[in-house]
């Protein structure tokens, strides 16, 4: 699968980036590098290797991964938003993402 420019200026819209045509050029030609390496992945014989359930050694078989649900103190919410960069009424301020 071919990364055109097409795309990256697509995906830099989703992400409302504005990229310069240099580095339209330089993501395009990064990306389908990265594509192919997938690609040749996906190539490989996986048939006998187990499917994993986490990506910890052990295959989630650590300590972590047993720990005691447990109830601990949390942040707060004044504290929650102290460091927020824009925040109201005490909740986190964000862009709309969904919507007109």
């Amino acid at each position: 699968m071919a990364i055109t420019k097409t795309d990256v200026e697509k995906i830099a819209e989703l992400a409302r980036l504005e990229l310069t045509p240099e580095e339209t050029d330089l993501f395009t030609e990064q990306l389908s590098s990265i594509i192919g390496y997938v690609e040749k992945l996906n190539e490989l014989d996986t048939t006998d290797v187990p499917p994993m359930s986490h990506c910890s050694p052990g295959g989630g078989d650590t300590e972590y991964a047993k720990r005691d649900d447990e109830v601990r103190p949390s942040l707060g919410q004044r504290l929650a938003v102290e460091n927020a960069p824009d925040a109201e009424a005490g909740y986190f301020k964000v862009p709309r993402v969904i919507g007109g």
